[in-house]
Parts: structure tokens; sequence; C-alpha cells
């Protein structure tokens, strides 16, 4: 489901919602700044699950001709999910009785205790190949000298879920099968990334006047100056840091998953379908025989056949997708459910009460510190998932349906 608006002056904004009606007006007029620079290529595209960001609207997809936009990746790069599956009915991880609860109470309170969320992060130093590389390779990244105090901060964060709308759950599937999903980035790594580049593509954007206005909040980078070049570097080593974090956490779910499986089911899990996915970077690809940077701000790669994951809200159902590889969509869909209520609006519409009262209705557990800004993560502040995946049929196939029957939030 997919209608064009065409703004004056201005590329073509593909969007895949029902109507115009669907869209805030801030979003809308974000998308149409966007395409009116002048290096957009082709058109905009808006996922189902679009709404106002700093810059560009989460869920948007834009490719440039030789420049990047450090606004329109985000402040944290390579944010992303990660995903596998178990061969444990989840029926026995709620029947089971342990001394913290039965199952899924334990095993949620076993990885909040373990794995550090929020603003927290581990005391000692942790193994990181990627930074390790990142040291070896010092001269890629001596010239930003501000930012080489992020890679020594880097090994205390890898593997640490952060807050937010970022996550850890137990899920079932269609099967009654239990499934492990999690959503995090790269922490503060990327946040001083992105924020120092945008810094530097201001300034420049306002030396060379730049006919992109500064109240647009899209300053660039050529791709062919040193400046971009070195955005470059410092993003991908943000993605590659994002990547590992997501990756040292779900190996160490597995592990607890596995300890209190064989100590109270005599099951030794086996693990299947391993996803690590991206939802905000650039990237080079080659669309309409041209190589462009695609920008993903809030949204996944779906090329055919490629499997990605696309997560509801809190006690909400998440999907493990199929890409179909749509070219106007620049191969991409949604990345979630996307808010409909900003965090501040959330806490004045839904009482902490009434978040707590639906998870226990629902049967989902909560782990969590401090539940006092929990109704930020009200299902009721996102988008319907099923309406979202429903604008969507051209972009993915689901493949599996997964509910939450246990949450780890910072």
């Amino acid at each position: 489901m997919m209608f064009v608006h065409k703004p004056d002056d201005g590329a073509p904004i593909k969007i895949w919602q029902s109507d115009m009606g669907a869209i805030e007006e801030s979003c809308l007029k974000q998308a149409e700044n966007l395409s009116r620079l002048p290096f957009v290529y082709k058109w905009v595209s808006l996922m189902p699950d679009t709404h106002t960001g700093k810059g560009m609207p989460i869920g948007g997809v834009i490719a440039c001709d030789g420049v990047v936009i450090p606004n329109a990746v985000g402040v944290d790069i390579g944010c992303g999910m990660a995903f596998v599956q178990t061969n444990v009915p989840a029926a026995l991880l709620r029947e089971t009785v342990t001394g913290s609860g039965n199952l899924v109470q334990a095993i949620c309170g076993d990885i909040l205790r373990n794995i550090p969320t929020g603003f927290n992060h581990y005391k000692k130093t942790q193994p990181s190949a990627v930074l390790d590389k990142a040291k070896e390779q010092g001269e890629k990244y001596e010239f930003d000298k501000e930012l080489l105090p992020q890679i020594d901060e880097g090994y205390f964060q890898v593997g640490t879920l952060g807050g937010g709308n970022h996550f850890i759950e137990l899920q079932e599937d269609e099967n009654g099968m239990c499934c492990i999903m999690l959503h995090s980035g790269s922490r503060h790594f990327g946040n001083v990334v992105g924020q120092y580049f945008n810094k530097i593509a201001r300034a420049i954007n306002d030396k060379w006047h730049s006919k992109v206005p500064s109240e647009w909040n899209l300053p660039f980078l050529p791709v062919d100056t040193d400046e971009g070049r070195r955005y470059l570097e410092w993003m991908q080593l943000s993605m590659d840091f994002a990547y590992e974090n997501r990756a040292v956490m779900l190996a160490k779910i597995k592990e607890t998953f596995t300890r209190y499986a064989l100590k109270y089911l005599n099951i030794e899990p086996e693990y299947s379908c391993e996803i690590n996915c991206h939802h905000n970077y650039a990237a080079i690809e080659n669309h309409y025989g041209k190589n462009v940077y695609v920008h993903r701000k809030g949204a996944i790669r779906a090329r055919e056949g490629e499997l990605a994951i696309i997560p509801g809200a809190m006690g909400s159902f998440s999907y493990i997708v199929r890409g179909k590889g749509e070219q106007m969509s620049f191969m991409s869909s949604s990345h979630g459910a996307g808010r409909a209520y900003s965090r501040t609006a959330a806490v004045a519409n839904f009482s902490v009460e009434s978040v707590m009262c639906d998870l226990k209705e629902q049967n989902v557990v909560l782990a969590k510190h401090n539940k006092a800004d929990v109704a930020e993560e009200s299902r009721f502040a996102y988008k319907d998932i099923d309406q979202v995946m429903a604008s969507q049929t051209d972009l993915t196939e689901p493949v599996k349906k997964l509910f939450t029957i246990g949450v780890v939030k910072g």
C-alpha cells in the first residue's frame, strides 16, 4: 500500500501509508525538506512506521549521490535487532516454578542482574574484537582526537543494553516455542560520533554558504572530502561496535537460558535462525544502475529473500520477515511499530499502573530496575504493528509472528 506525494520543487515522496492523514504534519514537512535536497536520488521513501525525528523522519529512507548526512543516520548509529529461535516450549517456562518465580521470571531477573541497562556499564573492561582492531588501525582514526577516548570507554559498554526503547525479550512463536529477541545499538559510542560529525557538517555547510537551510537540520558531508571519509570510517566502526554489542548480549542470554533449561527442564536448548541486523545507518548500494549512499533511519534492509526483524511494542507482537527486494523503497521496510505518542505525551496519557495492569493481564513478565518511566514504552504509545505490516505487504513477507512473554528494559 503506497501513494506518492509530490511537493513543490521537490522530488516525489513515496509513502507506505493508507493516506496523508496518517502522517504527522511535522513528519511530512521533514520529508519535504529531504525531497528538496540537491543531491537526493530519485525520491524519498517513508515506511509505514514513520514519525518525526531530528532532521529526518524516523522510518525514512533516502539515497544520496556522493553525500552522507549524519542526521539522516541518527545518533544511535548501528542501532538494530538480534534474534534466535529455540526448541524449548514456552509453556514449560510459564509452568515451571523456581525459587524466583516461574522460569520466565527467573531468566528475565537473571538477565537484568547481569547485563547492564540504562546508563550503566560494566565495572571492568570487556573483550572486544572490534575495538582491538580499531586500536591496531589507529591511523584511520587519529585525526579526530576528541573521539579517541570513546574507543577506550567502549570496552566498558560492549554487551550492555541501554534504555529507552531498547529491550531484551523472551517470546513465543506460533508453534509455541520460545525465541529470544533484543534491540540495542552503539550505546554512547555512536551517540558521540553522530553529534561530533553533525557539528562538523554544520560548520562546513555554513562556510560553504550551503543552499540547504540550516533550520532543516540536515548538514551534509560530500564523501570525497576528508571530513566525509572520516565520518564513513567512524560510522562503520560504530556499526561494527553495535553489531558486536548485540552479539555479546545474545551469547550471554543464551548461556543463561541454557543454564536454566538444563537445571529445571533437563533440556539442552538448540538454537537456530540467528539474525543480527541494523536499522540506523548509511551504506553504498547500487540502485537503478547507480552507486548511491542509502540512508536508513529507522528502517531495515529488505533485499529479496533476506531475513530481518520488525519488533512491535512491549507486550505486543513482533515479526521475522523475508524481504521482497522492492526497488521503490530502495529495498527497505519498517523497523518496528513506530511511535504514536512522544515519550512526554505517553507519560501524560498512560499511567504506570495502567501499563503494569496491561502487562499482567497479558501474562507478560517485566524486569526493570525503575518502573517510574514505564509508560513511555506502553504498547499503546506505539502504532498497531499489524497495521504497519499490512501497509508493507509489497516490501516484506512475514515468516514468523512472536508474542512477548517476558521483557527486560532499561
